[in-house]
């Protein structure tokens, strides 16, 4: 990546020699480029924290240039790009700080992290996330780090900027204006206002599963920003909902990729031996996992495990007899199954002898096709004109 301090090596997490997926893009150089410019480059001397960085190419050259990095990030597999990125290009002080979405800006973020992120913030840079509920949520959040001489800047692709990202800005943080598009790139300058409303942050919202779809009918699902299908139902879990198997064993069972949790919610309710473990890359979808799980199971009344990582790695070969599965096809602005080629090889290698893995997709990705390839089986459990529920068994 050719940008100030030099060039950089950087790469994705986790590395795959068969993607061609870059780890920046023209709306990170775009950034980088603006910030190297004389009348800016001073600013980069305080406290800096970048929200949303992808997979750390901001991060990583900013530190580089020595500024103090303080980056929040939504994606386990963004934080861990970005540490190996760092230690690829040769910084090894630890001045920067990796922190996550889902912790308490007041509180927790304000004391563990506030020795190195006074308020308020002097520089923040945004990259304008796929979300624009994330966007919203940690906006809202920051706000109170931000003082009238905080110089915000964000960037993103000019599909990923929109006239609702702009209001976003304005509404909450002060008057926002956009640069000229560069190589489908643009930047956002915010001027903090400190008159406007304080407002409310609507996240996170709570709502309650229709009847008919098995065990978890009428139960509350609580989702945080950013989170998939936030408001509602959507027709795939539905459908998987509709076929989960039951357990009556101390099985283990997984809910990889968990979202909101209402699978894994779904799978303790019909196995009330089972032991649940919720999976997923997003720390908000972890936060409303565990959330959704405590409105039916308070507290000390039923244990759960909720992991931050790459799929099934940590697991030991073996050691569950059970995991769903509803895979994401995107990266970003990328398609790619990739993400769910590395969910049903780790769900294979975890799963002991006779273990099942289900998985929920759209019929034209063509799981059944991969799932035979690796398992030597796959069978249809239940299907409706745009989705599939898939068995596979390890045997």
């Amino acid at each position: 990546m050719p940008v100030p301090p030099g060039e950089l090596e950087l790469t994705r997490f986790p590395e795959d020699a068969r993607e061609q997926l870059r780890a920046w893009d023209a709306a990170d150089e775009y950034l980088l480029r603006h910030l190297d410019d004389g009348s800016e480059r001073a600013g980069l001397l305080g406290r800096v924290v970048v929200l949303g960085d992808r997979w750390g190419a901001l991060t990583t050259s900013l530190a580089l240039t020595g500024a103090y990095v303080t980056q929040i990030s939504d994606s386990f597999l963004g934080q861990q790009a970005t540490a190996a990125n760092l230690v690829r290009n040769g910084h090894s002080e630890p001045e920067v700080v990796l922190a996550s979405t889902a912790e308490d800006f007041g509180a927790e973020f304000g004391s563990d992290v506030g020795a190195r992120l006074p308020a308020p913030i002097d520089v923040l840079l945004v990259r304008v996330p796929k979300s624009l509920a994330l966007l919203e949520d940690q906006l809202w959040r920051l706000r109170p780090f931000v003082g009238p001489q905080t110089r915000i800047v964000g960037a993103g692709m000019v599909a990923e900027i929109h006239t609702s990202t702009l209001q976003a800005f304005e509404r909450i943080l002060g008057p926002t204006r956009t640069s000229l598009a560069v190589r489908k790139a643009r930047l956002l300058f915010c001027e903090p206002d400190s008159a406007l409303p304080r407002g409310e942050n609507p996240w996170p919202l709570t709502y309650q599963l229709p009847d008919g779809i098995g065990v978890a009918s009428g139960h509350s699902v609580v989702n945080y920003a950013g989170t998939f299908s936030a408001d509602h139902l959507d027709i795939g879990t539905r459908l998987f909902l509709q076929h989960l198997p039951s357990r009556s064993d101390t099985a283990r069972v997984v809910d990889l990729g968990c979202g909101n949790g209402v699978v894994g919610l779904a799978a303790a309710l019909a196995s009330p031996k089972a032991s649940v473990t919720f999976v997923d890359e997003s720390y908000q979808a972890l936060a409303s996992a565990r959330a959704t799980f405590e409105a039916a199971f308070p507290p000390g009344t039923r244990e759960a495990e909720f992991r931050a990582g790459d799929g099934m790695d940590g697991f030991e070969p073996g050691s569950v007899d059970l995991v769903l599965n509803n895979p994401p096809f995107h990266s970003h602005q990328a398609t790619t199954d990739a993400t769910a080629w590395r969910m049903f090889t780790g769900s294979r290698a975890a799963l002991r002898r006779g273990g099942e893995l289900w998985v929920v997709g759209n019929r034209h990705l063509g799981y059944h096709l991969k799932l035979k390839r690796l398992f030597g089986n796959c069978e249809v459990v239940g299907s409706n004109p745009k989705f599939v529920v898939l068995r596979a068994v390890r045997r």
